[in-house]
């Protein structure tokens, strides 16, 4: 069977790992275009009726976060209030796509080198996971990780000077969706959706026959 062709849109580069390796673990077979990560949710909601165009030639993947928002279901009817095209796979992590990498508790404590009970048994309601993530990293036993994740003292930064690439290399090297998913039901929905994805070609729009 041929691979899907599927481009993505998300937030940062840490989003941007995430959906591959969330792509990756699907058990279907894609096959990744072009990649949409100029910074940020407002960049997301002002091009997003252009990614729902496009998908009518190739699919899309496109990741947010909620934020502040009420619930990921108004969020999408806000963005895209008349319909969303099949080929547009749009999710949404709850609250922030940190919550999806501290549901896999086991790997993530490990990682941080912290017990596991220090972290939240359910990530999805955390109304901050960013700050959830990087508070547990202070408490790290591994220093340089420290050092990546945690803001130096008396900085105004929310995170540490390599906060994407270290968390980054978590996600590619040792983050299990699978065991996550157990915790966080955000992202339960969003494996499943990939899994049941079935692409909808269209010869008008340049798909596949």
């Amino acid at each position: 069977m041929r691979p899907i062709p599927i481009n993505i849109a998300v937030e940062d580069l840490l989003s941007e790992a995430v959906a591959k390796r969330l792509l990756a673990d699907s058990g279907r077979s894609f096959s990744i275009g072009v990649v949409y990560n100029h910074g940020g949710n407002g960049y997301l909601r002002k091009t997003v009726r252009g990614w729902n165009n496009a998908a009518k030639g190739t699919p899309f993947f496109l990741l947010t976060d909620l934020d502040a928002d009420a619930c990921a279901s108004a969020l999408m009817a806000s963005w895209l209030p008349n319909s969303i095209h099949p080929n547009l796979i749009f999710r949404v992590a709850v609250r922030e796509v940190e919550s999806w990498l501290l549901a896999d508790r086991t790997n993530f404590s490990n990682f941080l080198g912290i017990a596991k009970a220090k972290l939240p048994e359910w990530p999805d309601e955390l109304p901050d996971p960013k700050a959830t993530l990087v508070g547990l990293a202070s408490k790290s036993s591994r220093n340089q990780i420290k050092a990546r994740i945690v803001p130096r003292p008396k900085s105004t930064a929310k995170q540490g000077r390599d906060y994407n690439g270290c968390l980054c290399e978590f996600v590619s090297k040792i983050w299990k969706p699978n065991e996550a998913e157990l915790n966080s039901p955000s992202l339960y929905r969003c494996r499943q959706k990939l899994t049941e994805f079935q692409p909808s070609w269209s010869r008008s729009a340049g798909g596949p026959a």
